[in-house]
């Protein structure tokens, strides 16, 4: 069977592949011939660092300079070093778990930069670099997977809402506070807010993402769903969750969709520009599909190597984010070796002030768990803290004697 049948089969190309397991050759052809994401791709840089222009898209990066870029290049690099750094800890004992998000930096960093002040972001469980452009230091993020905090920032000032364990849950949440927005007529001019909401392949296939799909729709909410496709729900590929382009899915809802290259960090913050701004008038929602890659284990409980082949990763590594804007700046004397060495310097400190605050985290008193539960002053949670309290006082009385 064709391999393009097996991966991603557009409308009147013929049925799907109904073999109950692709062979090592149908998964290999089909990366191949999908490694770009297909005609529809969005991309502003190649992965050997080369520029292509877009009609419709160039308009919304025309303020990116050397500067940004370069600035994008650390941001980018920087929060890689971070979630090498926080893997590592896990695998110490100084984190329950971590979610990698090795790979997914263009697609992170680019929509995150794309966000203004007023929009509010609802991410997932894996969303750091998006956290990191809306100023959430990672301190922060270390106290969720430490298991002493849920958020340690104030959601409202950041605009950025808590992470989501629930596998979709989020897109309702994001739903019905963009349809907020557009009940109290914060939409339609330049000064309108946005959402955005992250979801990876796998939510797509939860039943709470179509429902905010429909709702977002029915009120034209102002909300971009932004849909990290990194080919793998823990160890499902795409191909066997959906018969069409992830992206095509929105058709059904009526609102438009679009796949971008999400190992280009440009074409992210320019596609993501585009979305905001439809939002922002009144003509949202919009779904976007960024094509990209997880690099690493879906968390540190998986084993990727069980389900994946070698060969696929390989072939993703020479499509990295990160190298591309380096040799788009190298190439074009944009920035020299010591701007990479600096910033790789910076990258390193920074790792080392957070395993430094990591291992040296103070323990939360126990009454921690009932702090900040609820708005107001419950006197059902006031009497199970008593009585956790009580509980645990009789463990230190009985050490006594």
């Amino acid at each position: 069977m064709p391999s393009e049948q097996w991966t991603h089969p557009e409308p009147g190309d013929g049925p799907a592949a109904v073999a109950a397991q692709p062979s090592p050759e149908q998964v290999i052809a089909g990366l191949r011939a999908t490694s770009e994401g297909g005609a529809e791709l969005t991309q502003l840089l190649t992965p050997e660092g080369q520029r292509v222009p877009s009609e419709r898209f160039d308009r919304y990066v025309e303020d990116v300079d050397d500067e940004t870029l370069k600035n994008l290049y650390r941001d980018m690099v920087l929060v890689r070093r971070a979630d090498r750094e926080a893997n590592a800890m896990q695998r110490q004992g100084q984190l329950g778990i971590w979610v990698p998000l090795l790979g997914q930096e263009a697609a992170q960093v680019g929509s995150g930069r794309a966000l203004q002040p007023r929009d509010m972001a609802f991410p997932s469980y894996r969303e750091h670099g998006v956290a990191y452009t809306r100023g959430i230091d990672m301190r922060d993020l270390i106290g969720i997977f430490r298991c002493t905090d849920h958020s340690g920032w104030d959601y409202q000032a950041h605009r950025f809402h808590p992470y989501t364990i629930v596998i979709g849950n989020q897109v309702l949440n994001a739903a019905g506070y963009a349809m907020g927005q557009k009940f109290e007529g914060k939409v339609g001019d330049e000064g309108g807010e946005a959402t955005i909401c992250y979801f990876g392949d796998g939510a797509t296939s939860q039943g709470d993402v179509h429902e905010g799909f429909v709702w977002a729709a029915v009120y034209d909410a102002p909300l971009v769903f932004f849909c990290q496709n990194n080919q793998w729900a823990i160890s499902e590929p795409t191909e066997r969750q959906s018969r069409l382009p992830l992206y095509q899915r929105a058709r059904g809802y009526g609102f438009p969709g679009i796949r971008v290259d999400g190992n280009d960090v440009l074409a992210c913050l320019a596609v993501t520009r585009w979305a905001l701004e439809e939002c922002r008038h009144g003509n949202g929602p919009v779904l976007i599909e960024a094509f990209t890659y997880r690099m690493d284990a879906h968390t540190t409980t998986d084993d990727p190597t069980r389900y994946r082949l070698s060969d696929e990763l390989e072939e993703w590594k020479l499509k990295d984010p990160i190298e591309r804007v380096r040799a788009f700046l190298a190439r074009g004397g944009h920035a020299d070796q010591a701007f990479f060495d600096s910033v790789q310097a910076e990258a390193d400190q920074f790792a080392a002030e957070l395993r430094d605050y990591t291992f040296n985290m103070p323990e939360p008193p126990p009454d921690r768990v009932f702090s900040q539960v609820y708005a107001e002053p419950s006197p059902v949670l006031e009497a199970q803290r008593e009585e956790y309290l009580s509980y645990l006082d009789g463990f230190a009385a009985a050490g006594e004697h």
